[in-house]
C-alpha cells in the first residue's frame, strides 16, 4: 500500500520534470529543409551569412526593393515554426512596395547550427541587426523590426536595446507565461517555463513608434494579450485588427491590409 501511495505521488512530479526538461521541443518547431530564394518566389533575393557573438554562422536572404525604394529595410523575426522560406510572401510584397528586408533563420532552424532558446534568439537578433547596419546599401536610420508571433518577443527585446525607426508586431503577446496559462491553465506555467519572452516588462523601454497587427479570431495568441501589450507601449503607436483572421491565416501573415498598414505607417515617419 505504501509503495502504491509513493507511486501515485511520484507520477505528477515525474511528469513535471519531463515537461520542464523537454519544454523547448514544445515551443520551437524548426524545419531543416530550405529552398533557394528563387524557388521560394524571391528571384531578387540573395543568400547571406553572418556570425553571432557566440560564433554561430547563420543563414538568411537579403531581399532588395523591386519597386521605387522607400529607403526602409525590415529585419524580420519569424514565429516559432518553419524557416525563412515560409516568410517569402511577406518579403515579396514588401519589396513590391519599395521596402527591402532580411529574412533570417534562428539557430537550429533551416541549415543553421545550434539549438533555439530565448538567449540564443536574442543573440541571433543582434547579429542580424549588425549585419544589416554594416551593409552600404542599408540606411541604418531607416531600419525597421518586424516580429511575428514568438518573433515579437525577440523584436521587442532588440528594440529595447537598439531602437529602430519603427517596431512592427504581428500577433504579439505580453509574455509566454500568459500564453501558456491561456492554453494550459491547469499547469504551474510560471514555475516551469524557461523561455519567457516577457514583452510586457520590456515594452516600456521601447522608444520608437510601434504598429501592432492582430487577428480577432487568433486561436494561438488571444487578441486580448496583443491589446494589453499595445496599451503598455509608451511611444507613438497604432493598432490594426484584422477581422475574422486566425493566427496562421494568409490575411494576417501577409495579406493586403497588413502590407498596406505597414506601408502607411512607415510613410508617416520621418
Amino acid at each position: 500500500m505504501r509503495t502504491l501511495l509513493w507511486a501515485v505521488l511520484a507520477l505528477p512530479a515525474l511528469g513535471m520534470i519531463l515537461l520542464w526538461a523537454g519544454q523547448r521541443r514544445l515551443m520551437y518547431f524548426p524545419l531543416a529543409n530550405v529552398t533557394s530564394p528563387a524557388a521560394a518566389g524571391l528571384p531578387r533575393g540573395t543568400p547571406v551569412t553572418f556570425t553571432t557573438d557566440d560564433r554561430l554562422t547563420l543563414h538568411g536572404w537579403f531581399v532588395p526593393p523591386a519597386a521605387r525604394a522607400t529607403g526602409h529595410t525590415v529585419l524580420i523575426f519569424n514565429g516559432n515554426a518553419g524557416n525563412r522560406s515560409f516568410r517569402a510572401p511577406l518579403a515579396d510584397r514588401l519589396a513590391r512596395r519599395g521596402i527591402a528586408s532580411l529574412l533570417m533563420d534562428y539557430r537550429g532552424y533551416a541549415e543553421n547550427p545550434g539549438a533555439p532558446s530565448e538567449d540564443g534568439l536574442a543573440r541571433d537578433a543582434r547579429a542580424g541587426r549588425e549585419y544589416l547596419t554594416g551593409r552600404p546599401d542599408v540606411d541604418r536610420t531607416r531600419l525597421v523590426y518586424f516580429g511575428e508571433s514568438l518573433g515579437t518577443g525577440v523584436a521587442v527585446g532588440l528594440a529595447s536595446e537598439h531602437p529602430p525607426l519603427a517596431l512592427i508586431l504581428r500577433s504579439p503577446f505580453t509574455s509566454m507565461v500568459d500564453v501558456g496559462r491561456h492554453h494550459y491553465p491547469f499547469l504551474p506555467i510560471r514555475w516551469l517555463l524557461r523561455d519567457r519572452f516577457d514583452s510586457l516588462d520590456r515594452i516600456g523601454q521601447v522608444t520608437c513608434p510601434v504598429l501592432v497587427i492582430a487577428g480577432d479570431r487568433d486561436g494561438i495568441i488571444p487578441v486580448a494579450l496583443s491589446e494589453r501589450l499595445y496599451s503598455a507601449a509608451p511611444s507613438l503607436k497604432r493598432m490594426v485588427t484584422i477581422e475574422g483572421a486566425d493566427h496562421n491565416d494568409e490575411e494576417l501573415s501577409a495579406g493586403p491590409r497588413v502590407i498596406a498598414s505597414v506601408v502607411a505607417f512607415l510613410a508617416e515617419l520621418k
